[in-house]
């Protein structure tokens, strides 16, 4: 066995690879970027190593930098974790040939497989089900129209090299075809520099489904069940489970011996997953193979109680497999939510900066520690306080629950979102939130077009329905109570001026444009040891009780005897009177106020927000890497103003209206903070 290896990657893959190298008593040594310096991977290996500039193209994806700190370190062996130089080719084979193990599968596996069209012919061979198609690079539109009538609409137009959404079409007729082959072509060859673009069947009401391999030296090829991606994003993945609620056992079986086939048929040694679209017959096709660890391994560790980055490094070392395929466990239901730093309510926009406040639910189930089952597990490479650069992928974390069965794993998973805080940055909880309690996605009737279907026209906060909104105004009713015994209790106040705490009180919940809906409540029976009320909102009554402390964003407690979990916070949005009530993906902003203070408050005059249509402003941070107006100039509706760069993505800011170009008010290169002025208009 090792003694020491390098993790040739960051965030919370790195972290993940560390635990189990702790486990099994292995020395680690971290790699980290300018940015990354005081990162949670570099302060839990044993060493770090400095690899260049922030940029990944300048740090993480120097292979050579990463051989010379394996050298320096001592180290026997290379983890590549998923993304970077994971299915690099190139990188694993220099890897071997200076004597350092590459923990992962052999150089010719992973070109055998990272190749589309390559992978396609070699899956046919070793008689794995391929989507019909045209496997060969084409040469012009024309000739693109002419195979997608042979092979029958609808098609999908792919760039060979593809990958991320990028090169990739679906066409339904011949105009489709023409105008999709020229546009993947052009746009293969910008990103990619490949412009070969080959054409299949598109699958209607697909499904994606991978399955979980594990190959060693010897010859042993096993498959770990399957993994249900169909809730995607433009082509990313937002929540995984593990089993798929949708194949039989028959098709399981059916997927895992062609995966495993597959396998063989490239000598493959190590993790790795063949991803299959899935029709709604169960017909399935192969799709790919990805030569590596993917982000959604935990949900297969949970079901069969197996650590595959230790089965990974054993494999490495040269080990056998400790199990046969008759051994392969499938118990109780996970799911994995990926928790992104984004917001949802400005198009999915990238959120970076500093984490004021991370405190993730509380964990059970540990990432590399398979005895504790059933519970709930946060995979990381973030801490409270640390920063979220903008030159990386925008993954905060991992939620990962491990339930009895899926309604269990649904209803464990919305709780912990409910007590996971992010403060500081935006990220994706609220739209998870959705999702789990979307009726086609609590039945388990779903494909890959999902989200485009439902959220197609962007997400918005009244897209999250609460099934009983009055139990948000109760808490807010409840929580100002408990500040008020808290303040009626401190010592020294005026006699005849003491805090007087009464039972009525108006909840007054704020909508976006800063209107109100007032709702009369009553907080009676309060007992300030037990933290515990009656709380009537007009017909509906909620006893409430919680110990926790006044001040914590968390908050847990039971209502009408059933446990919850709420945030809850005190001036944290436009009003510093109010309390930021949110639950289940649903925020509101409520003031509790005496009946008189709420009458009052319905004589103040309306004060309208201003006018900002003059402004072209940052939507989110990030780096300024074009401007493409002049001051002076005149632009339409549409017309590109500027870029902005986070998080690997680039975003095009239009003219949303006809005007003239005024003061241009931040320069090219300049790092911006969120609603910042970029220009103004004259």
């Amino acid at each position: 066995m090792f003694k020491k290896i390098l993790i040739a990657n960051r965030g919370e893959i790195a972290c993940r690879v560390i635990k189990t190298a702790k486990k099994m008593g292995i020395l680690t040594v971290a790699v980290y970027s300018d940015a990354d310096k005081e990162a949670r991977h570099v302060e839990l290996a044993d060493e770090a190593v400095h690899i260049g500039a922030s940029p990944s193209r300048d740090s993480y994806l120097q292979a050579d930098r990463i051989i010379e700190a394996c050298k320096k370190t001592g180290a026997e062996a290379v983890h590549p974790g998923y993304g970077f130089l994971s299915e690099n080719e190139a990188f694993a084979r220099k890897v071997e040939e200076e004597g350092i193990v590459f923990i992962g599968p052999k150089h010719y596996s992973i070109a055998a497989m990272g190749d589309k069209i390559a992978s396609k012919k070699l899956a046919g061979e070793a008689k794995v089900n391929t989507i019909p198609g045209w496997n060969d690079a084409i040469d012009s539109a024309e000739r693109a129209v002419e195979i997608a009538k042979d092979i029958g609409y609808p098609v999908m137009i792919k760039a060979s090299a593809g990958g991320g959404g990028k090169g990739l079409r679906v066409a339904f007729n011949d105009k489709d075809a023409f105008e999709g082959f020229t546009s993947c072509r052009n746009e293969a060859r910008n990103s990619f520099g490949d412009d070969r673009v080959f054409i299949e069947k598109f699958v209607e009401e697909p499904r994606h489904i991978e399955i979980q391999v594990l190959g060693d030296s010897h010859g042993n090829v096993i498959y770990l069940n399957e993994r249900e991606c169909s809730i995607q994003r433009r082509h990313q993945k937002v929540i995984e489970e593990a089993p798929s609620p949708f194949i039989s056992d028959a098709t399981r079986k059916a997927m895992g011996e062609q995966a495993v086939a597959l396998a063989k048929a490239v000598k493959y040694q190590s993790a790795g997953t063949v991803e299959f679209v899935v029709g709604k017959d169960q017909s399935f096709y192969f799709l790919e193979m990805n030569t590596r660890l993917q982000v959604e391994h935990p949900v297969t560790e949970a079901i069969t109680g197996l650590d595959l980055v230790e089965l990974m490094i054993r494999v490495a070392a040269g080990e056998k497999l400790p199990l046969s395929q008759q051994d392969v466990k499938r118990n109780g239901w996970a799911i994995e939510c990926r928790i992104n730093a984004e917001d949802p309510f400005r198009n999915f926009l990238p959120s970076t900066g500093r984490l004021v406040r991370f405190q993730p639910p509380k964990e059970t189930m540990f990432s590399a520690d398979t005895e504790h089952l059933y519970g709930v597990r946060v995979d990381t490479g973030v801490y409270d306080g640390g920063e979220i650069p903008m030159f990386y992928d925008s993954m905060i974390a991992k939620l990962i629950v491990h339930g009895r069965d899926r309604a269990h794993a649904i209803s464990m998973m919305r709780e912990a979102l409910n007590g996971f805080v992010i403060r500081g940055i935006n990220s994706n909880i609220p739209f998870q939130a959705a999702l789990l309690a979307h009726p086609k996605f609590v039945s388990g009737d779903f494909n890959t077009g999902f989200i485009a279907e439902h959220y197609g026209k962007g997400f918005h906060a009244e897209d999250v329905p609460h099934d009983d909104p009055d139990f948000l105004v109760a808490l807010a009713a409840y929580m100002n109570r408990r500040y008020r015994a808290r303040a009626s209790g401190i010592s020294g106040q005026l006699e005849g001026h003491g805090v007087k705490v009464g039972e009525q009180f108006v909840v007054v919940v704020l909508d976006e444009s800063g209107k109100h809906g007032h709702k009369p409540v009553s907080v009676t029976d309060f007992h300030g040891q037990t933290g515990s009320s009656a709380v009537t909102v007009g017909s509906n009554s909620y006893k409430i009780d919680s110990k926790a402390p006044l001040g914590s964003i968390r908050v847990e407690g039971s209502i009408n005897g059933r446990a919850f979990t709420a945030q809850v916070e005190r001036g944290a949005g436009k009003n510093p009177l109010a309390l930021r009530i949110s639950h289940n993906g649903t925020r509101i902003e409520a003031m509790v106020l005496s009946p008189l203070g709420a009458r009052l408050l319905e004589l103040m005059p309306y004060k309208a927000p201003p006018d900002l249509s003059k402004f072209l402003m940052s939507p989110m941070p990030g780096l300024l890497v074009e401007v493409a107006v002049q001051p002076g100039q005149r632009v339409q509706a549409g017309e590109k103003l500027a870029v902005i760069e986070a998080m690997k993505m680039e975003n095009v800011l239009f003219a949303a209206h006809d005007g003239v170009v005024g003061n241009i008010a931040a320069a090219k290169g300049e790092s911006l903070a969120v609603d910042q002025v970029i220009m103004e208009f004259a």
